[in-house]
């Protein structure tokens, strides 16, 4: 997977100066996925919504390959950022790459990039979460064996999509007069 584009914690983040800022161990993965027809809005590209489920898409599959599938149902969200760069097409072969950027007491922040075909970054963004313990009535600190997963599992290997597709783009559009 090609790192180059990866951005680091900057001067005074939260992750700067901790253990987990070290990027070579801290778990991503990538998963491809189409854009399906109920991903669209009227303007026949994707809906801004698509982007938050597939990026919970790359983190189940993430959570699954470091054994952690039991974590579902106690780690709800608390932070959803995205900048939407570009359009996507019904059709569109699109590459969701999420990574672990740090690991707090009882959170977790991951970072986003999706891409169309080309290569082209057609949304980037954030998204944290917080682990709540079954009947917890807030956050609950992590257990040391996850911190470990979540710290120290490296990049997984990529999942790439189930079926080949072309692209849907829409005819230029005609002015009239």
């Amino acid at each position: 997977m090609d790192t180059s584009s990866r951005t680091t914690p900057s001067a005074g983040s939260c992750a700067d100066g901790s253990p987990e800022a070290s990027e070579t161990h801290l778990p991503s993965v990538v998963i491809e996925r189409h854009v399906e027809w109920p991903d669209t809005d009227a303007a026949g590209h994707y809906h801004h919504s698509t982007v938050v489920r597939w990026v919970e898409a790359a983190e189940a599959v993430l959570l699954r390959r470091l054994g952690l599938a039991h974590l579902f149902g106690s780690t709800p969200r608390v932070h959803f950022e995205a900048d939407y760069r570009a359009r996507l097409w019904f059709g569109d072969l699109v590459r969701v790459e999420l990574r672990v950027e740090r690991v707090g007491t009882a959170s977790l922040h991951y970072v986003f990039t999706v891409r169309g075909q080309g290569e082209e970054e057609a949304a980037t963004g954030r998204m944290s979460i917080a682990h709540s313990a079954a009947r917890a009535s807030g956050s609950t600190p992590w257990p040391d064996e996850v911190r470990d997963l979540l710290t120290k599992a490296g990049p997984q290997a990529p999942k790439p999509s189930r079926e080949p597709r072309t692209s849907c783009k829409p005819p230029p559009r005609i002015a009239f007069c």
